[in-house]
């Protein structure tokens, strides 16, 4: 690999897409990030990943590839942010883009119509973690909650 430099037309393009991927709507996946953050987010980020790519030791970036330097970016993205975001519920929208979210709608396996999710709160049980959802069924405004465990 060669060096990753700031500016450069490889460079500007793998950080313009890997940006506009997660910043946009796909079919399914939404993008996790909050407006509020994406601008502080794109630049902080941009910095730490060319870097992290400037630092590395010149024989192991004989062994990276365009998978390990994308996937290593969006480490980057999350991790920063992490840190960026100021309620607990956008961090685990960040940590879990893929779950349910607040105001998302799910179908109640027990009444009819569908509920609303809540709340979200994250929990533990012994070693494994959960993501309890406490959703409002629509039509008769009964709460109930579901959980969902939590990768590690």
């Amino acid at each position: 690999m060669k060096a990753l430099e700031l500016n450069t037309v490889e460079s500007s393009e793998l950080v313009e897409q890997t940006f506009r991927f997660w910043f946009t709507d796909q079919e399914h996946i939404r993008s996790p990030f909050p407006n509020y953050i994406r601008p502080n987010l794109q630049r902080e980020a941009t910095e730490k990943f060319f870097t992290w790519a400037n630092n590395i030791n010149p024989k192991a970036k004989d062994e990276l590839n365009d998978e390990i330097i994308g996937e290593k970016f969006e480490e980057i993205i999350f991790e920063t942010a992490d840190k960026l975001v100021k309620t607990e519920d956008e961090r685990i929208t960040i940590q879990y883009p893929f779950l349910p979210r607040l105001g998302d709608q799910l179908k109640d396996p027990q009444q009819e119509g569908d509920s609303n999710v809540v709340d979200r709160i994250m929990l533990k049980e012994g070693d494994t973690s959960y993501l309890k959802v406490v959703l409002e069924n629509s039509i008769s405004k009964t709460p109930w909650e579901t959980k969902f465990e939590l990768p590690l």
